[in-house]
C-alpha cells in the first residue's frame, strides 16, 4: 500500500461497481479513507469488505446522489465525522436512451438528475468545506458521447457535455482557494453496463477493434487517471478534461488501417 492520499478523506460516487469501485480501491490502496456513495447497499458493502480485507479503510453510505438534500448532507456528514473532504468523485451516471424523437420530456430529464443535478449538488457542497481548508480537488466524470455524437443517447450526450464546462466553472471559481475541478473522460471501459451490451465474443471483438488500442478499457485504468489529477501529483491541473478512450476522439476515420491502403 502506498501513500499517495495518506490521510485523506475521498467521496466516491457510484462506488458499488465499475469505475467507482476500481476507482475507491486504487484510493484505499494509497492511504485514504473512502466513502462509498450509491444507491444500492449491498454492492457498496461487498466493495467495502474487499477494501477492509485488504487493509484499507472505507465507508458505505447508500444515497440517492440525484436527491438534493440526501446528497448535500452525505457530503456535509462526512465533514463532520473525519473533520474534512479532501477529494470529491463524481461517478454516478443514469441513462435513459432513446432517439431524438421518440425521447419524452421525462427521460430528457432524466438523464439530467444524476449526471448534471447530482454532480451539481456534491460540488456545491464540497468546496465550501475545501475552501475553509484551503485544499480539495474534485473530479468529475463526463464520458466521449460528450464529445462527440451517437444515436439514441442524446439526452446522456448532453448531460455529460454539460458536466465539461459546469467542471471549467467550478474551476475558476475554486481556484483561489486552492480547490482543484478537473474531468476525466471515459471512453469504452468494461463496465456491468457495457458487458450487457456485448452478448458474445464477436461483439466484444467489434468493439474493441473500433478502438485505436484495440481493446476495451478495464476499470482500474480510469481509476489510474482519476488517482492522478485527485493526488498532490496532479497540484497544478485544474480546470481540464483527461481523455482515458485507446484514442478514440484522436482518430479520423479514413476507412483504411494503413496509409498505402489509401487511394489519391
Amino acid at each position: 500500500m502506498a501513500d499517495r492520499l495518506k490521510n485523506k478523506v475521498a467521496i466516491i460516487t457510484g462506488a458499488g461497481s465499475g469505475i467507482g469501485a476500481a476507482t475507491a480501491r486504487r484510493f484505499a490502496e494509497e492511504g485514504a479513507t473512502v466513502i462509498l456513495v450509491g444507491r444500492r447497499a449491498e454492492p457498496l458493502q461487498a466493495v467495502a469488505a474487499e477494501i477492509a480485507k485488504a487493509g484499507g479503510r472505507a465507508e458505505p453510505v447508500s444515497a440517492d446522489v440525484g436527491d438534493e438534500v440526501a446528497f448535500t448532507r452525505v457530503v456535509q456528514d462526512t465533514a463532520t465525522k473525519h473533520g474534512r473532504v479532501d477529494i470529491l468523485v463524481n461517478n454516478a451516471v443514469a441513462l435513459t436512451a432513446g432517439m431524438i424523437d421518440s425521447t419524452t420530456t421525462a427521460d430528457w430529464h432524466a438523464n439530467f438528475r444524476v449526471t448534471v443535478d447530482g454532480t451539481f449538488f456534491g460540488v456545491r457542497a464540497a468546496m465550501p468545506i475545501m475552501a475553509k481548508q484551503k485544499a480539495g480537488s474534485i473530479v468529475n466524470i463526463s464520458s466521449v458521447c460528450g464529445m462527440l455524437g451517437a444515436p439514441g443517447v442524446a439526452g446522456y450526450s448532453a448531460a455529460k457535455a454539460a458536466v465539461v464546462n459546469f467542471s471549467r466553472v467550478a474551476a475558476m471559481e475554486g481556484a483561489a482557494s486552492n480547490v482543484r475541478v478537473n474531468v476525466v473522460v471515459p471512453g469504452v471501459v468494461m463496465t456491468p453496463p457495457t458487458a450487457a451490451t456485448l452478448p458474445d465474443e464477436k461483439a466484444h471483438r467489434a468493439t474493441a477493434n473500433a478502438v485505436p488500442l484495440r481493446r476495451i478499457a478495464e476499470p482500474v485504468e480510469l481509476a489510474n487517471a482519476i488517482l492522478f489529477l485527485a493526488s498532490d501529483e496532479a497540484s497544478y491541473v485544474t480546470g481540464t478534461s483527461l481523455i482515458v478512450d485507446g484514442g478514440k476522439t484522436a482518430e479520423l476515420n479514413t476507412g483504411a488501417a494503413r496509409i498505402d491502403d489509401m487511394e489519391f
